[in-house]
């Protein structure tokens, strides 16, 4: 006689192993240190390319299965050749990839269930700063607009707004973190 086990799953999260992720790093708080890199080449005018190929979690180097690589640049009007988006659009694009995915993995695990879930983002910047033209003016931006549209239970919607809380890239955006920037000669 063959047994089936039945995967839990909501929201296209597998809750029983998302259970047993946070059950393991509740005895054991040393595998939830994690450390993300990623390597980054210019390569010409306003275009760079990142690679990350894995990251340190769970107490040892994870290899990702299959290396991403991410183009940055700038539109003609920043004179760039437009080869990808510019770095803010990348901010904006970890943001809501980030914020998304703590909401989908709380509710998940609470048993909340999104039938549709989608986002717009925007920000402001006055590039007045970034090109040097003014010390009276930040160089990041200075407002971002999150809208979500959700397709739940009416119930639901103040919950999964406290979920976005748990996003460490809107904890980034919202509290700063210490950057060590250093040049070295190659």
């Amino acid at each position: 006689m063959t047994v089936q086990q039945t995967m839990h799953t909501e929201n296209g999260i597998d809750v029983d192993a998302l259970r047993s992720t946070v059950d393991a790093i509740a005895q054991d708080p040393q595998l939830a240190k994690s450390r993300f890199h990623i390597h980054n080449t210019w390569i010409s005018g306003g275009h760079n390319q990142s690679t990350i190929t894995s990251f340190y979690g769970a107490k040892q180097e994870n290899e990702h299965l299959q290396t991403f690589t991410l183009d940055a640049d700038e539109p003609p009007i920043l004179a760039g050749q437009d080869i990808g988006p510019n770095p803010v659009e990348h901010l904006l694009n970890a943001l809501a990839a980030c914020v998304t995915t703590g909401m989908v993995y709380h509710a998940a695990i609470r048993g909340i269930h999104i039938e549709e879930l989608e986002s717009h983002l925007e920000g402001d910047i006055d590039l007045r700063g970034f090109l040097g033209l003014s010390n009276e003016v930040r160089k990041g931006y200075e407002n971002i607009r999150v809208t979500f549209k959700v397709k739940t239970d009416a119930e639901n919607l103040e919950r999964l707004k406290a979920f976005t809380k748990f996003s460490p890239v809107l904890d980034v955006v919202s509290h700063g973190t210490n950057v060590d920037i250093r040049i070295e000669s190659k």
